[in-house]
């Protein structure tokens, strides 16, 4: 799950982003609304936190470009403007919840686990490939419903690869969904990450290929 953050208090920023990486989200963080513009427009988000009061371009405005593209993922607005008119306006705008600083860093957590259940269950939440079945939301797979061990990046592998079961997908792609900006992605970090993900689900009849030169298949199972 990729997160961004768009917030130009550097020690909230700071505060957030550690809180979210530490609980095994990919974060990106930018400090004011043309830089959140742009990276909205460009990248793939599972759930975007908007500060109402940024520079450049405020939020409101950043909310309504995002909306205006079609661009889906849930937005959390982040504000220090009480006003019951504020907050209706954003949630007018295409907001999907709100939260007035100061703040929990329980609550925000808390708040950003149910946008993220919300926005799977507009989509598939249960994936299914032979006897494997990932919960997307719950972030879990099993296998016979028996759960397997997996990492929080090896769950992100398989969440790419079953739902574009049948496709290749490249390094980058798996990259940029585990991954924020910040991050340090070593050469080998994708193939050790998809080589023990193959030793825990090859043995129930799920395949990955290598396709070289161009990245990773997972068979579409016919049981």
């Amino acid at each position: 799950m990729r997160i961004l953050i768009a917030e130009d208090d550097p020690v909230l920023a700071d505060g957030l982003t550690r809180s979210l990486r530490g609980s095994e989200y990919a974060v990106d963080c930018v400090n004011d609304g043309a830089a959140a513009d742009h990276a909205l427009s460009t990248q793939t988000y599972d759930l975007a936190i908007i500060d109402l009061g940024l520079p450049r371009i405020e939020g409101f405005e950043v909310i309504k470009r995002l909306r205006r593209r079609s661009a889906t993922p849930p937005v959390l607005i982040l504000t220090a403007r009480d006003a019951l008119q504020e907050r209706v306006r954003g949630l007018d705008l295409g907001a999907d919840d709100y939260l007035t600083k100061p703040f929990q860093l329980l609550e925000l957590e808390a708040r950003v686990r149910a946008l993220i259940r919300r926005g799977s269950a507009g989509g598939n939440a249960l994936i299914t490939n032979g006897r494997l079945k990932l919960d997307s939301t719950g972030r879990c797979a099993t296998v016979d419903d028996q759960a397997l061990d997996l990492s929080a990046r090896e769950l992100g592998v398989l969440e790419v690869l079953m739902t574009r079961s049948g496709r290749v997908v490249s390094k980058d792609q798996l990259a940029e969904k585990l991954y924020g900006w910040g991050d340090e992605v070593g050469a080998n970090a994708i193939e050790v990450c998809v080589h023990r993900l193959r030793k825990k689900i090859e043995p129930f009849g799920v395949v990955i290929r290598t396709v070289r030169g161009l990245g990773y298949l997972m068979d579409k199972s016919a049981a």
